[in-house]
Parts: structure tokens; C-alpha cells; sequence
């Protein structure tokens, strides 16, 4: 019990020594950033050069924490780049952010996972698998939220395409360039292809041919019928009726969704015929095994 509360006081002044620095009243600044507004052209904010903050405590241990988030992700078969998933979805945080606060879950599990063992003192096996568990029980936690996260975005594009690229074929067919059909569909569009849609545009202001913008919005998508709608608008430059060909790949795209719907339903068609087998099964087991465990009983007798 005692161990139990010098590391409960220790991990308290940690996080009120993080938090207090972070206060003016607490925390007095160093000296260089006292002297900053009388220098020339040092009227700017100052950074965060404070010994001890939460600043630089996370750009201290991000390095390490992605490192090592990397690693026990490979080892659990995660294959996607964390980059790419957090890309995906459009999450406000970057990829060190988030190693961060996964490590520091999972450093808080192990923290309370060996007070609870401390307190109960359960046997040495069922111990070792709860302070081990449990840490690796809340990284993967957050792991799998970011994929489930990631596999939801794929699937709403998948279905918003087909509606997406036919809207874009009446654009094209009324006379609209590809540019400004993609900012109409980006401005009035919503939902996960409107999101990214915005993205693209915003590649375009920053000087990015469309062919790849449009090819970073596919590779970063991983969906099979963007990647099957992004060479036909590659040739917007070599085809004077690409509003056609984008009609021709929306009914495609449309067909997909529609098979997979199909096949959906004769999924759950046959999952449903499960219970009712197995419902139809038992009685009939039972009624046969009466009169043949009885059989063997008169003959055995």
C-alpha cells in the first residue's frame, strides 16, 4: 500500500508541475524572454522556452512515442501508414499527436492496472497478464478507432460516388470546364466526397495540375472505383465529350453498389435461415435418439 502511494504522489507533482508551468502567476520566464519585447523585432509571441512545459514535454517524448507506436502497430498487423488513415478521415491532430496520447493511455492503463494488482494481489500469472493487458488493451483500443473511423469514410465515399460522378457528367456535358465543375460540386456537395472534394480544390489553388490532385485524392481514398473514375478525368485534355464517359462510369459505379447491395441481402438471407434450421434440426435429434438409446438399452440388458 505504501509503494502504491509514493508512485500515486509522484505521478500528482508530474501533472501539477506540467500544469502550473503553463501559468504566468507560476512559472517565471527566463530571462531571454523577459529582455524579447526590448530587442529589435521582438515584439512577436514568444515560444515556449520554459524548462519544463507541456509543449516541450510532448516535443520531447512525440519523437519516441511515434517510434514506438509504429512499431507494436506493425506487430499487432496493422499494414496502413497512421499518416494516411488520419489523412483520410480529415482528423484535426497529425500523426505525433496521436502516438502521444495512445502511449499516454496505454501508460495510464499499465498505472492502473498495477494498483488494482497492488490491492488485490491476485496470483503471479493472472497479475503479469493484467499490468500487460491493459496497456496494450488501450493502445489498441485507439488503434482500431482510427481504422473503424477509416473503413466508415471508404464506405460513405463508395456510396456517395456514384452520385457524385453523375453530377459531375451533367456538369461537364452543360458546358462546365473540370475545374469549376470540381469547385461547384465541392462548394454545394456534402458528406465524405464533398470533404474531399474541398481538399482537391484547395490542391488546385495551390498550383497542383488537376490529374494529380485528383491522383492524390485516389491514393490517399483507397477506394476501387475512384481509382477507376480518376483516369477518365485524366483525360479532360484529350476528349471533347468527357461528359459522356463520366455518365458511362457513374452507371459502372452504380452497379457496383448495387451488386454489393444484392449480395448483402442474400447474406442476411441465408444468415436467417440458420436459427430455423437449427430450430427444425434439434427436434427431430431428439425424437431419434429415444427410441435408439432405448434399443440399446433393451438389447444391452
Amino acid at each position: 500500500m505504501t509503494r502504491v502511494l509514493i508512485g500515486a504522489g509522484l505521478a500528482l507533482w508530474a501533472g501539477c508541475t506540467l500544469v502550473l508551468s503553463e501559468r504566468r502567476w507560476f512559472a517565471r520566464r527566463p530571462l531571454v524572454e523577459r529582455l524579447r519585447p526590448y530587442a529589435p523585432g521582438g515584439m512577436g509571441h514568444p515560444g515556449a522556452s520554459g524548462i519544463l512545459s507541456v509543449a516541450s514535454f510532448q516535443q520531447a517524448v512525440g519523437p519516441l512515442a511515434e517510434a514506438v507506436g509504429r512499431r507494436v502497430a506493425r506487430f499487432a498487423g496493422v499494414s496502413e501508414e497512421l499518416a494516411v488513415r488520419l489523412a483520410r478521415i480529415h482528423a484535426p491532430i497529425n500523426v505525433v499527436d496521436f502516438r502521444v496520447r495512445q502511449v499516454g493511455l496505454s501508460v495510464a492503463g499499465f498505472g492502473a492496472a498495477a494498483a488494482v494488482v497492488a490491492v488485490t494481489r491476485p496470483p503471479a500469472v493472472v497479475g503479469v497478464l493484467v499490468a500487460v493487458g491493459s496497456p496494450a488493451l488501450a493502445f489498441l483500443v485507439q488503434e482500431q478507432r482510427v481504422a473503424v473511423a477509416s473503413q466508415r469514410w471508404q464506405r460513405r465515399l463508395f456510396l456517395e460516388l456514384p452520385v457524385v460522378a453523375e453530377q459531375l457528367a451533367l456538369l461537364l456535358s452543360a458546358g462546365y470546364s473540370l475545374t469549376s465543375a470540381l469547385h461547384r460540386l465541392a462548394e454545394r456537395s456534402g458528406g465524405a466526397c464533398g470533404s474531399d472534394l474541398r481538399r482537391v480544390c484547395a490542391r488546385l489553388r495551390q498550383g497542383v495540375p488537376e490529374v494529380d490532385a485528383l491522383e492524390e485524392w485516389a491514393a490517399l481514398a483507397r477506394v476501387p472505383a475512384l481509382d477507376r473514375l480518376v483516369p477518365v478525368l485524366a483525360l479532360n485534355r484529350e476528349t471533347s465529350d468527357l461528359g459522356r464517359l463520366m455518365a458511362e462510369e457513374a452507371r459502372a459505379a452504380r452497379r457496383d453498389v448495387h451488386r454489393e447491395l444484392i449480395e448483402s441481402a442474400e447474406r442476411r438471407g441465408q444468415q436467417v435461415w440458420i436459427p430455423v434450421t437449427v430450430a427444425t434440426l434439434l427436434p427431430g435429434v431428439i425424437f431419434m435418439a429415444v427410441p435408439f438409446v432405448e434399443a440399446l438399452r433393451r438389447f444391452g440388458g
